[in-house]
């Protein structure tokens, strides 16, 4: 090997960490704490308490109280710097001191928002659901916690939601509550499914988990349709099933990207058509003639489309 190669190689990994780092969604601690908590003072008196809190955000008190946040103020498994109001905005006695100066204490209103996050996660990292967060799209989008979760409980809906579940993502998720509205759809405008059913907002590894060509989401209800099979569909494996399906919703009755199950078969296929009929192409003439209705539905005679144990052409 080249002598002037080998350094090159052996810095190599140290380049790529460093674009990888620069690259990821920036979420920080308030005011710096690796998990994300505001770091405890060296003086134990900087903490006033949530009741010297409450003298003043009375509403907020009130609110707070009815929340898993206010039941954390009393709970001995949580560090007493983690309790109550200061637990997310920090030490509050020279907040209290200066008469209620807003540069005294952790204003979250002000703050961006990675740092923001980088408060919630400080208690909620560890939790399985949430510990891509920061590496989500949301996150990505510098969409915060808050945004969907009220932190005073002022949403009064479950998990400190600001609206319900589906509500919420058709805020930002416009374009997916118009496919919502085409005639074929899964059911979740009728109130049957949530959005969140098959989408972690939270931040997940579905796309690394898609082992055998479908996806969690999916076969979490389509069971049957997750193989290993003897016979495989290549184009399962390849893309997925959103290569073929629309999820949100579809101008045909199997939730196909095409209007008709030929069209979207033809996509791949084009050599089964014979030259000089419909769709006319270059090859070995075959025995279908997509003129004759008996050919223009393609799962008629392969029905096994998804995977087969049996016919290595999907008949059933």
């Amino acid at each position: 090997m080249n002598p002037r190669v080998v350094p090159l190689l052996l810095f190599a990994p140290f380049v790529a960490a460093a674009v990888l780092a620069s690259a990821r969604p920036s979420v920080s601690p308030l005011p710096a704490r690796s998990n994300g908590s505001p770091a405890p003072p060296s003086d134990p008196g900087a903490y006033a308490g949530a009741e010297t809190c409450a003298e003043c955000h009375e509403e907020v008190a009130r609110l707070v109280a009815r929340t898993p946040h206010g039941a954390a103020r009393v709970s001995a498994r949580i560090p007493e710097a983690l309790r109550g109001c200061e637990g997310c905005h920090g030490p509050g006695t020279a907040h209290v001191e200066a008469g209620g100066d807003p540069e005294r204490i952790l204003r979250l209103s002000a703050a961006t928002p990675g740092e923001r996050a980088g408060v919630c996660l400080g208690c909620h990292e560890g939790q399985d659901e949430r510990i891509n967060f920061r590496r989500s799209e949301h996150m990505g989008s510098q969409v915060a916690c808050d945004a969907c979760h009220a932190p005073h409980g002022e949403g009064a809906h479950d998990r400190l939601l600001r609206r319900e579940p589906n509500d919420l993502c058709f805020s930002c998720h416009t374009e997916v509550r118009n496919a919502f509205a085409l005639p074929f759809h899964h059911r979740v405008p009728e109130g049957a499914m949530k959005c969140i059913d098959c989408h972690n907002q939270h931040g997940g590894f579905a796309r690394q988990q898609r082992l055998f060509g479908t996806d969690p989401a999916c076969v979490k209800c389509h069971s049957d349709k997750q193989g290993p099979f003897t016979f495989e569909h290549l184009a399962l494996r390849l893309e997925g099933c959103m290569g073929c399906h629309l999820p949100h919703g579809s101008n045909n009755p199997r939730l196909l990207t095409r209007s008709e199950v030929r069209f979207l078969c033809l996509e791949c296929h084009s050599r089964i058509v014979s030259p000089g009929e419909e769709f006319p192409t270059v090859g070995t003439p075959s025995f279908h003639n997509l003129n004759q209705a008996r050919y223009q539905n393609c799962t008629t005679c392969h029905v096994m489309i998804h995977g087969s144990n049996i016919s290595d052409v999907f008949f059933e």
